[in-house]
């Protein structure tokens, strides 16, 4: 694997990671993201996504 699709692919998985910390708190607190519970439920389901894709395709490619 080139080390240009493996730094991508990590990149990904912790952006991700991000998202869903971010919507997780903002579920429990009301911020970052104004409280909007549909959203956050939106993020959260597109990083898990995401996190599984980048997952799956470092797996591969290993």
């Amino acid at each position: 694997m080139t080390p240009g699709v493996k730094k991508m692919l990590l990149g990904s998985m912790a952006v991700a990671g991000v998202v869903g910390i971010l919507s997780i708190v903002d579920l429990a607190a009301g911020f970052p993201f104004a409280g909007q519970m549909v959203f956050d439920i939106m993020f959260l389901v597109s990083a898990a996504l995401v996190g599984y894709m980048a997952f799956d395709a470092y797996r591969e490619l290993t």
